[in-house]
């Protein structure tokens, strides 16, 4: 299975987790890791490229960090110009029909501030809707999120753990 992993994290040089999730799948043959800010500084996104991306892969993942219980914006305004209609959605928008989706994302803050009564109010199941609600619209069947949280406090080791957990979660067969 073919997987593209589309990064956007808008410092990658000042983060851990992303960058070493990163730099660990880069090393699997069968994943694609595609910087969304290094591809597009200019957020000028070229649709007709990444639509060409998504439809050679079966599994799509989105990794980041999560910011302001969401993601970046580079990952916003490429859900806007490369999911049109008629191509992702819609009656004729068949495209992504079938492929897996998963989100990675990582958070500064401990699994229990985000859980309802915690910090946040809310669980991370609760806050990746959207998400799940996208991969819906077009068609993706939604696989679990892979997440490491408390990621301020997470020693080099656990970070290396991470990495290496993450590798093997998009490398398992379903």
């Amino acid at each position: 299975m073919k997987t593209l992993v589309i990064s956007s994290h808008p410092n990658l040089e000042a983060s851990t987790v992303n960058r070493a999730w990163k730099n660990r799948l880069s090393q699997e043959k069968d994943i694609t890791v595609h910087d969304l800010y290094e591809a597009y500084p200019d957020f000028k996104i070229d649709v007709e490229k990444e639509q060409e991306l998504l439809l050679k892969h079966d599994r799509i993942i989105f990794q980041f960090p999560f910011y302001w219980y969401s993601s970046p914006a580079i990952l916003k305004e490429w859900q806007d110009v490369v999911l049109t209609y008629g191509w992702a959605y819609g009656a004729k928008g068949t495209k992504l029909h079938g492929k897996e989706f998963a989100i990675a994302t990582s958070t500064g803050g401990p699994r229990e501030a985000y859980q309802a009564g915690g910090y946040n109010k809310y669980s991370m199941n609760e806050l990746l809707k959207p998400f799940e609600a996208m991969a819906n619209l077009t068609g993706m069947k939604i696989l679990p999120a892979f997440l490491a949280q408390g990621v301020r406090t997470m020693s080099p080791e656990q970070i290396k753990e991470s990495a290496d957990q993450l590798a093997a979660y998009l490398t398992a067969a379903r």
